[in-house]
């Protein structure tokens, strides 16, 4: 029996972790054991509780409750506490996701006391290190002993800064394996699909009908934190709702909501603000985002996850950054990245809303990723 130790701390990785958990409960449970730590990185109920809640993963055995901070003093409590985790429950490995301070967090303490570290959503790059993901995903694919991509992009990045793909030998931090795999998320995407058509209400809660308003969501530190360009995106969204006749559904980030009517321009935010087509709405639960953007006429937002489940659900989506991971999606004519340019948001929306030509390749796998990654685990670790 391996006992993995996984370690999560924001949404999109409690989502992710889910796949792996279900996958060991339901067919590796003989052969696989699974701690799961929480960093707390998200700290509100909405944006993270509720997940575990409704996806069905087990309470965490940990949780580090470290909250908001700059991004030295977070990463320091994580380290902290983890090293001391590790410590007691001595775990064959340590499993991270994505590309959070809480992955290079639980990357550097366990490679540190020589623990293996699975990496899952290896290989990914934007080619920006301004942006604090970009640094945190490469850091700890050169500290992982198992690498899964889930994109033939993500391994051809992996090729490029010389790990070897042959999976000859043990797998070691220094001679890695790597695999692709597909992507949880999309394993997820298609196992909560039809229960989020079953149980989540929140297109009547909200008055909402299906192909009649474009889901948005913001949250990046270069969105946020910049007056111009939260007035830029909120100018073109409003302008959006005008020109299309659609509503802008906005399930709102703490970060964003803390600091919306500080960035936005008085005028604006009043005009927002008294818009009852406009419409501010508490952090949703996966389920219910899963029928927001399964029913959404256009997706609008900074999130990589929400790129993906965009493709997954077939919608258009406009990328609000100048970079993306997931250039499939792009090259492939689903995605237009506009930045926080309100010219090329309502340029790149018009477009895409008027464009009928999609396809939808698969590129993120057969909906097993999960599955093949425990078998790996339980081959090289």
């Amino acid at each position: 029996m391996k006992k993995i130790l996984t370690i999560v701390g924001a949404r999109p990785q409690i989502i992710k972790s889910s796949a792996i958990n279900r996958s060991i409960q339901e067919q590796f449970s003989d052969q696989l054991t699974e701690v799961i730590v929480h960093t707390g990185q998200h700290y509100d109920e909405n944006m993270s509780k509720v997940f575990f809640e409704e996806m069905g993963i087990p309470e965490p055995n940990y949780n580090l409750n470290v909250g908001s901070g700059s991004h030295g003093a977070m990463t320091a409590r994580m380290l902290e506490g983890l090293e001391e985790i590790y410590a007691n429950e001595k775990p064959d490995a340590v499993l991270v996701y994505g590309d959070t301070n809480s992955t290079i967090a639980g990357a550097l303490a366990a490679i540190k006391i020589h623990i293996p570290v699975i990496h899952v959503e290896a290989g990914l790059r934007s080619f920006n290190k301004a942006m604090p993901e970009e640094v945190n995903r490469i850091a700890c694919d050169h500290m992982s002993t198992l690498l899964f991509t889930p994109t033939k992009t993500g391994l051809t990045n992996l090729a490029k800064e010389g790990f070897d793909l042959s999976h000859a030998g043990k797998a070691t931090s220094d001679h890695p394996n790597v695999y692709l795999c597909g992507d949880v998320m999309y394993d997820n995407s298609l196992h909560f699909s039809s229960i989020s058509d079953r149980t989540s209400s929140i297109l009547e809660n909200y008055e909402l009908t299906s192909d009649k308003y474009i889901l948005c969501t913001i949250h990046r530190d270069s969105n946020t934190d910049v007056a111009e360009n939260m007035e830029s995106i909120f100018k073109a969204l409003y302008e959006l709702k005008i020109q299309t006749g659609l509503k802008i559904v906005l399930p709102i980030h703490p970060r964003t909501k803390n600091k919306l009517k500080d960035q936005l321009s008085m005028d604006l935010y009043e005009k927002i603000d008294a818009d009852t087509d406009f419409k501010i709405v508490p952090p949703a639960g996966f389920l219910d985002i899963i029928s927001l953007e399964k029913n959404a006429r256009l997706i609008v937002t900074d999130s990589g996850g929400l790129q993906k489940e965009a493709f997954f659900f077939q919608k258009p989506c406009v990328i609000l950054r100048p970079q993306t991971e997931w250039i499939e999606i792009v090259e492939n004519g689903n995605a237009i990245l506009a930045d926080a340019s309100y010219e090329r948001i309502i340029s790149a929306s018009l477009s895409l809303l008027n464009k009928t030509d999609f396809t939808y390749p698969a590129f993120y796998g057969d909906g097993k990723a999960a599955h093949f990654i425990c078998e790996k685990i339980i081959q090289d670790m």
